[in-house]
């Protein structure tokens, strides 16, 4: 009696079969042999195989191999950070030195999902990408699971929300961001303006005319299409209910071809509101003529009063004008100050941070998370995020108190919960497209009806 040995598959892992022969002796035996020394080497290198592949799902944290160098990479999309995030990863690598971590620049303005989409075409996807809510869902079976992560159970309530799929995280949120009209406040004292009144269109306008009235500027428009499309834009999408649930049914009926903008009130106040920042632009001979950086040292200098921007530009504000002092007011769209966006601010997570399962290794992966758990847990991450990226933190275990008067002003708003959630599912393409229209409005190139018309083809035909 000898035996047989077969190779089987169950379950992905390889095994043997022992078969049971008679008379399997002499030559068969020798033959039995050399076939088992093959199977067996064939045994061996599917397990070490399956051990290390690179596509594993699992969300647990595993251990950074402590004898072995690991090199992870993260896309940065947001430029006005790049200088603080390389900062991070020296000192992540500090105290993990078998661990460096490069930061990959994306320019302000660049769209990160084509930049994303283009690494993983090129077989090189970054250990660490980080993209806008919207674009999660498009890269969902290249990304982690994270939803068993330590920090899922700290985040700030609905920090989450704009990552999830099916109830999965798949996205660290990395700050909270808002937007609104930026007001320098030592324009607005000479002009005697107390920007808590504006709350309606005609209040607006009054400021207006008082900061003129000193020999400055009342506001510059930013006419960069990520800011007009998307920023400004989606104004008139989250008005149009007190919650998201507004929001979503407005751009599904957008969508469907059903909106009618030219009799929708958002939008129509929202455009009414753009006229009258027209009409008080800096810039409004040449519109489109300046970039992000000539309207920051507008602001920083006193050049003008207002610009309409988000609390991610204090970082520039503050190498121009450390002294000064600035804070936030919504941007209304009616003449009734009780209207829902008159005097709330627009603000949620404008990034995530999603960890590569497809091109980075097991290794690879646990190194990323480890970094995005230094980010809040350790004391030097939060002095990173807070103090030098000025960012408010999405997690409620963060206690560090804000620096920056931009930060400060959108979390009195949080605080008091005068929030609007912003659009999380906004297409790839959004800014760009509508962008290009917004800046024809903008230039007088195109008129009220023509940018309505505009708006509703593109969501019509929109993915």
């Amino acid at each position: 009696m000898g035996v047989l040995y077969n190779e089987i598959t169950r379950n992905g892992l390889h095994y043997l079969d022992i078969i049971k022969y008679k008379n399997f002796g002499g030559k068969n035996m020798k033959k039995a042999k050399l076939i088992s020394l093959m199977i067996s080497c064939v045994m061996t290198a599917s397990l070490v195989a399956g051990c290390g592949s690179s596509s594993s799902t699992s969300t647990s944290t595993k251990p950074v191999t402590d004898n072995k160098p690991v090199k992870i990479t993260m896309v940065n999309t947001k430029g006005e950070i790049q200088t603080q995030l390389e900062d991070a990863a020296k000192a992540f690598t500090k105290a993990n030195p078998k661990i460096t971590l490069e930061i990959v620049p994306v320019p302000t303005g660049s769209s990160p999902f084509e930049k994303i989409s283009a690494m993983y075409a090129a077989g090189n996807a970054p250990s660490l990408a980080m993209l806008d809510p919207g674009d999660i869902p498009k890269f969902k079976d290249k990304f982690l699971d994270l939803s068993s992560k330590k920090w899922v159970a700290d985040a700030s309530t609905g920090a989450l929300d704009a990552a999830k799929i099916d109830g999965k995280s798949y996205g660290f949120p990395l700050a909270i961001e808002g937007y609104g009209f930026i007001y320098n406040k030592t324009v607005m004292t000479k002009a005697k303006i107390d920007p808590k009144t504006i709350t309606t269109q005609d209040s607006l306008e009054a400021a207006f005319k008082k900061v003129k009235a000193t020999g400055v500027s009342p506001i510059v428009i930013s006419p960069m299409d990520w800011s007009l499309a998307g920023h400004l834009l989606p104004i008139a999408y989250t008005n149009q209910g007190k919650n998201s649930v507004g929001t979503q049914k407005y751009l599904a009926d957008l969508k469907a071809g059903t909106a009618n903008l030219s009799t929708n009130k958002s939008f129509n106040g929202l455009i009414k509101t753009f006229d009258l920042m027209k009409e008080y632009n800096l810039d409004k001979k040449a519109p489109l003529d300046k970039k992000y950086e000539n309207n920051q040292q507008d602001i920083a200098t006193g050049k003008v009063g207002f610009w309409f921007m988000g609390n991610w530009t204090w970082t520039q504000i503050k190498a121009i004008d450390k002294t000064g002092d600035y804070g936030f007011i919504p941007v209304p769209t009616s003449n009734n100050a009780a209207d829902y966006g008159n005097t709330q601010i627009t603000a949620g997570p404008s990034k995530f941070i999603a960890i590569d399962k497809t091109n980075n290794d097991e290794n690879q992966q646990a190194a990323a998370e480890k970094f995005l758990e230094w980010l809040i847990y350790s004391p030097a991450g939060q002095d990173i995020l807070v103090n030098k990226c000025n960012a408010i933190p999405a997690f409620k275990n963060i206690t560090l108190t804000l620096a920056d008067p931009l930060g400060k002003s959108i979390k009195s708003y949080i605080d008091s919960s005068k929030i609007i959630p912003t659009v999380p599912n906004l297409p790839a393409d959004h800014w760009s497209v509508l962008g290009a229209e917004m800046q024809k409005y903008l230039a007088g190139k195109t008129n009220k009806e023509g940018l309505a018309k505009a708006i509703e083809a593109y969501w019509k035909s929109a993915q």
